[in-house]
């Protein structure tokens, strides 16, 4: 299952997300978004957990709880498709 984590922490590195996780269970990926000028993180990332049951353990133990100094916002990732349009500048 693929897992959006926003309201992170501008400090919070790939390992640190991951380790929150692992806790859960097994871990295929995190990686955190990041701008593609300055490479700074954008406050937001993906976790990718293979099984759906432990990856539903972790949204609902870590959902609101803090990393960092702040709480986090985990929900199950929306399909690249599913998202609202967001419009265009012209």
């Amino acid at each position: 299952m693929n897992i959006y984590v926003g309201n992170l922490a501008y400090g919070v590195t790939q390992d640190e997300l991951r380790e929150a996780f692992s806790a859960y269970g097994q871990v295929e990926s995190a990686s955190l978004i990041t701008d593609k000028f300055t490479g700074e993180s954008k406050g937001f990332g993906f976790v990718e957990m293979p099984n759906n049951t432990e990856a539903d353990a972790a949204i609902k133990a870590l959902n609101d709880t803090s990393l960092k100094g702040r709480n986090m916002k985990v929900n199950q990732a929306k399909p690249r498709g599913d998202r609202p349009s967001r419009g265009s500048r012209y």
